[in-house]
């Protein structure tokens, strides 16, 4: 009897000593089923929404935008074919070729392409690079200088599109992601909030209503895409404030709403066409009010009106203060130009008008907004 227990007693010490190195060495092959699951979770996969991660949006916009390369020749200076500026100054060469770095979003299967018309502004050749690696040469559809928008065309199958989002519902305080190629790093992402809305009278564009932001934008951003946390579009990220050329958390993009109603018309006239009525507009101030005896409070002031141009063919004068242009209220130069630019032109339009005590409604054709002249 006791030889069986010294022999089950040895038995147990043995079993019990290859427990403990085993659990020591090799703790996976002593676990259960749910630890098993569980490490390999961990080891081999990631959860795919993680608790405050931008991943899935990231993941659903990045592949729509694109890096600009535009590259533009070196000139010559036109003097240099005078025969006497040659005699005295000798042959002169071409200044250096330019190239420029930007960003697009690829906003349609068919290859449109959304950017900022200062990315591609004079350039001689564009080449598009996909965040698959594929590029493609870009030809210019259209440009707006006004409101610093370009569209260009790529010829590639298979062309992943970002979703349009509504940037009319965007409120203060919504998470944002921007996506680019600042300094031609290569894609980024950086994220932030929405800092402010309807930012103007910066100086940047003719037409301005930025969507302000303080997700990291840098040079090399501009075109690229602004997102909102399902990957939509909001807006083109366009400039920065900045007093060392790098982000300072100051960033402006262009809503998608305005950049859309500019890629439908280039898409289907090759240009924007907006209303003119040919004044020179100013924010209503005690100064003006007075110099002008004018008795209303909001509106737009005319200090100037073209000689024959629509407005004074319909009556506006200088110290005249629009209130309402086509029914739509406007208090600031801003929503002026923007009234007015969407009128039809030739068509007739009411404008309603403060002249000193009295109010009254004048109709003015309106004419085609002329060109912006380019830069020699």
């Amino acid at each position: 009897m006791r030889k069986y227990w010294l022999l089950f007693s040895q038995t147990v010490t043995v079993l019990l000593a290859a427990y403990f190195v085993v659990a020591t060495l090799k703790p996976g092959w002593v676990s259960g089923r749910v630890g098993l699951t569980v490490i390999e979770t961990a080891s081999s996969s990631r959860p795919s929404s993680a608790p405050g991660s931008l991943s899935a949006a990231a993941k659903a916009a990045s592949a729509a935008v694109v890096s600009i390369t535009a590259n533009k020749a070196g000139s010559r200076n036109a003097q240099t074919q005078d025969p006497w500026f040659r005699f005295f100054f000798g042959e002169q060469a071409p200044s250096e070729p330019q190239v420029g770095l930007g960003s697009g979003v690829i906003v349609s299967a068919n290859g449109f392409i959304l950017t900022n018309n200062h990315v591609i502004e004079g350039a001689d050749n564009i080449e598009v690079s996909l965040n698959d690696q594929r590029t493609a040469k870009a030809r210019v559809v259209g440009t707006d200088p006004d409101t610093d928008l370009a569209v260009l065309k790529i010829e590639l199958g298979k062309l992943p599109a970002i979703v349009l989002g509504n940037s009319d519902v965007l409120e203060i305080g919504d998470q944002v992601l921007a996506i680019g190629n600042p300094f031609g790093v290569g894609q980024t992402v950086t994220s932030g909030i929405i800092s402010a809305l309807g930012r103007n009278q910066l100086g940047i564009n003719v037409f301005e209503n930025f969507i302000q932001t303080d997700a990291a934008i840098n040079p090399g951003n501009s075109g690229g895409a602004l997102v909102d946390t399902q990957g939509h579009l909001l807006g083109i990220n366009t400039a920065i404030y900045s007093r060392s050329g790098g982000s300072m958390g100051i960033g402006f993009a262009i809503p998608v709403s305005s950049a859309r109603q500019v890629l439908d018309a280039i898409v289907r006239d090759g240009q924007v066409t907006r209303g003119w009525i040919g004044v020179e507009p100013q924010e209503l101030n005690a100064e003006l009010a007075q110099a002008f005896d004018v008795q209303v409070q909001a509106g737009v002031i005319i200090t100037g009106v073209l000689q024959n141009g629509p407005a004074a063919q319909a009556g506006l004068r200088p110290g005249d203060v629009i209130t309402q242009v086509a029914g739509r209220p406007v208090a600031n130069v801003s929503q002026l130009l923007g009234a007015v630019a969407a009128l039809k032109p030739g068509e007739p339009a009411s404008v309603t008008i403060a002249r000193r005590d009295r109010r009254s409604e004048l109709t003015v054709v309106p004419g085609k907004r002329p060109s912006p002249k380019l830069p020699r």
